[in-house]
């Protein structure tokens, strides 16, 4: 039972100090500066002239290409490589888990 181990009062507090905390955590988060700074008019010698950021250029890109056909074929086998194993790795552990769990509960119906 819960009430044997843990008040509500103590859970209600946990809770309250964890979600203060998280707030906290989220207003500290958007506290942060600037990449760059950029340039103060009011201090400059012109202050016409003065940099205001980086000068922006328009280039024209290369157009996409799509990928050859051994490297389409390498990633459908590594993916579905890396599935398979990650799939073993999950059954594995979820296999174990609940032997584990059984085991357990039958030792205590046991007692």
């Amino acid at each position: 039972m819960l009430s044997d181990c843990v008040s509500i009062t103590e859970v209600t507090t946990t809770a309250g100090w964890v979600a203060g905390l998280a707030i906290v955590a989220l207003i500290a988060t958007g506290w942060r500066k600037p990449a760059r700074a950029t340039a103060d008019l009011a201090r400059a010698r012109r202050p016409l002239r003065a940099p205001a950021g980086l000068e922006v250029i328009d280039r024209q890109g290369q157009p996409y290409r799509a990928p050859r056909w051994y490297r389409r074929v390498w990633a459908a086998v590594a993916s579905s490589v890396l599935a398979v194993w990650i799939g073993a790795v999950v059954a594995t552990l979820v296999g174990f888990g609940l032997a584990f769990a059984v085991i357990e509960l039958s030792e205590m119906l046991r007692r």
